[in-house]
C-alpha cells in the first residue's frame, strides 16, 4: 500500500498560475507544423505498393531458404550428407 499524502491547497494557486503562463506555439508555427504533417501522411499513402514488393520479396526468399533446407534434408544439395 502506499502512504497517504496531505493535499497542500497552495499547490492549486501554483498549478492554476503555471497553466495560465505556459508558453504556446505561435499560430503560424501551429499552421505549419500541420501542413507538414499532413503532407508527410498524405506521401505514407502510397506505402502499399512498396510494402507488396517487400512481402513478394520476402515470401521468395523465404521458400527459397525453404527448398535449400528440404533439399538438404533429402540429402541433395549444398547441404546434403
Amino acid at each position: 500500500m502506499t502512504p497517504q499524502r496531505d493535499y497542500d491547497h497552495d499547490l492549486d494557486d501554483v498549478a492554476h498560475r503555471m497553466e495560465a503562463k505556459r508558453p504556446v506555439p505561435r499560430a503560424a508555427f501551429r499552421g505549419q507544423l500541420r501542413r507538414h504533417l499532413l503532407a508527410g501522411f498524405a506521401a505514407r499513402q502510397s506505402a502499399p505498393t512498396r510494402l507488396k514488393l517487400l512481402i513478394g520479396v520476402y515470401a521468395g526468399s523465404g521458400s527459397a531458404l525453404l527448398a535449400v533446407a528440404a533439399a538438404g534434408v533429402a540429402g541433395i544439395g549444398p547441404f546434403g550428407a
